[in-house]
């Protein structure tokens, strides 16, 4: 007779197949795994429960813990608006271009226009919420190919998104301006709705970030068919070194954040020293800083059931708090120390005259190696695994932040490192450098260490000190990286840092 840890190892098994089959396990009742394996899985933390009779893939040992719902957010409103509502729901035009500009903070509720709607809401777990407006979809829907969420084609969201949505997400706006690609298709709209207040908004945006041929374009066709176009910029501010041509979202948000955050490290963060001469002197600073400046990732790797797992739980042998906890740690002590080693040797090529960014960007896979090659000489890791950006999803433990597609990642990256190249502030090139490599998020694990150590290596090389974030500030540090994701103010984690600094 099978024990209760085969038994819940056969679930597990069923959970395995169905996460291979899908990134996003989201289950209806007993539609997918039969009532057995529902209740044991169930029962035993592996699931959890969003609404009755709908669940979402879950880990033991984390109760409470929101990342399992952040991370099956949009696949769960796909799969179970669909469920309710057939093809008659979309998101509206507000949350439309939110995804299309590549901005994926999980709202706090998430508006569905249905045109039998009932304008009721559905609680869901954390605090976040569905609302069922009754309203018209709109002509066409675009279908977002990583969830299936349903929502407005970029021509017609801009049409219709509210005036406030400029001056309320003027980075989200702005990012889906530059991915127009030409005004042909809302010339259409604006035509067959007679939108001439609308026409007249988009006119006065396109200009403000610099595409007058749009503007001008709409401009004409509107007055040819008669309708009176009043242009009106629908931003409160300018931005300057927008692309005058398209381009990817999440370059086009990259180099609007760091525009917006720049002038605010700097107005909170204090002014250099002299750039340290003595390369000896320097490393042997850091050398005793070593020991206390160990950190561990930020980043999680989500929540799939592998083979050796399944093995684990079925002998018994697997206990969610202590995992390999003992020989794991050793080997990421050692990867740390390598990678400190890497990190030095770049910053001597820095104070020898290589440029921080350029320098920075060539080494910085050779850290990540560093770090992690402990573990493929132990047999836990795959080569693979440590060269080159990451292939999958990832997510940050807690955080309504979930960083970029990885598809997304190798169009981000060279901005990335465009940026920290041009940039002439230390402070700027040490706190966005951080910020916006764990923003991106382009590693599989690790991505909060090599955060610090980018930050660092700024630092180090800018006429600041190497800069240890201790334990006890944590939480401060977490919660000024989620502002800075999520509202787009890094003022907190500047100063934060410049606190830590002095």
């Amino acid at each position: 007779m099978a024990t209760v840890a085969e038994k819940i190892a056969e679930s597990l098994e069923q959970l395995k197949q169905l996460q291979e089959a899908e990134n996003f396990v989201v289950l209806h009742g007993t539609e997918q795994l039969s009532r057995v394996h529902l209740t044991r899985l169930l029962s035993e933390g592996w699931l959890k429960e969003v609404v009755k009779g709908w669940y979402i893939a879950s880990r033991p040992g984390m109760e409470g813990d929101t990342t399992d719902w952040y991370t099956s957010y949009w696949a769960f409103m796909s799969k179970y608006c669909t469920s309710r509502f057939g093809d008659s729901w979309s998101l509206t035009a507000e949350q439309s271009l939110d995804l299309h500009s590549g901005n994926t903070t999980v709202p706090i509720q998430t508006i569905i226009r249905n045109p039998d709607g009932n304008n009721n809401v559905t609680s869901l777990l954390y605090g976040t919420s569905l609302f069922n407006l009754k309203a018209k979809l709109p002509a066409s829907i675009y279908i977002l190919p990583e969830y299936g969420v349903r929502m407005y084609s970029l021509a017609e969201a801009l049409v219709f998104v509210s005036p406030t949505y400029f001056r309320q997400n003027p980075i989200s706006a702005r990012t889906c301006l530059q991915m127009v690609r030409d005004e042909s298709e809302i010339y259409g709209i604006l035509a067959d709705e007679g939108a001439s207040t609308r026409a007249g908004r988009l006119v006065g945006a396109f200009r403000n970030i610099g595409r007058d041929k749009i503007a001008n374009n709409i401009l004409a066709y509107m007055k040819r068919l008669g309708y009176d176009v009043r242009e009106e910029d629908p931003f409160e501010d300018k931005v300057d070194n927008i692309s005058p041509v398209p381009v990817s979202p999440y370059v086009a948000r990259l180099t609007l954040m760091w525009g917006k955050m720049r002038q605010m490290v700097i107005d909170n963060f204090p002014a250099p020293a002299s750039v340290p001469a003595n390369i000896a002197e320097l490393l042997k600073q850091l050398d005793d800083k070593y020991t206390e400046d160990a950190y561990h990732s930020l980043s999680i790797e989500g929540y799939k059931v592998s083979d050796e797992l399944i093995e684990k739980v079925k002998s018994g042998n697997w206990n969610p708090k202590e995992e390999d906890k003992d020989a794991h740690n050793a080997l990421v002590a050692r990867g740390y120390y390598q990678a400190f080693q890497a990190v030095k040797a770049t910053i001597t090529k820095i104070i020898e005259g290589t440029d921080a960014g350029t320098a920075v960007d060539d080494d910085h896979g050779n850290w990540y190696f560093e770090m992690w090659q402990p573990m493929v000489a132990a047999g836990l890791y795959k080569p693979s695994a440590i060269v080159g950006y990451r292939n999958r999803p990832v997510y940050i433990r807690g955080s309504r932040h979930t960083p970029m597609n990885y598809e997304a990642v190798r169009d981000a990256m060279p901005e990335y490192f465009r940026l920290l190249r041009e940039e002439e502030h230390p402070a700027v090139r040490a706190i966005l450098g951080h910020f916006m490599f764990s923003f991106i998020h382009p590693y599989n694990d690790g991505n909060g260490r090599m955060s610090r150590f980018i930050m660092n290596t700024m630092l180090s090389t800018g006429g600041y000190s190497w800069t240890i974030v201790p334990l006890e500030r944590r939480d401060a540090y977490m919660q000024a990286l989620e502002k800075a994701s999520i509202e787009g103010d890094i003022a907190d984690f500047t100063k934060l840092i410049a606190d830590l600094l002095s």
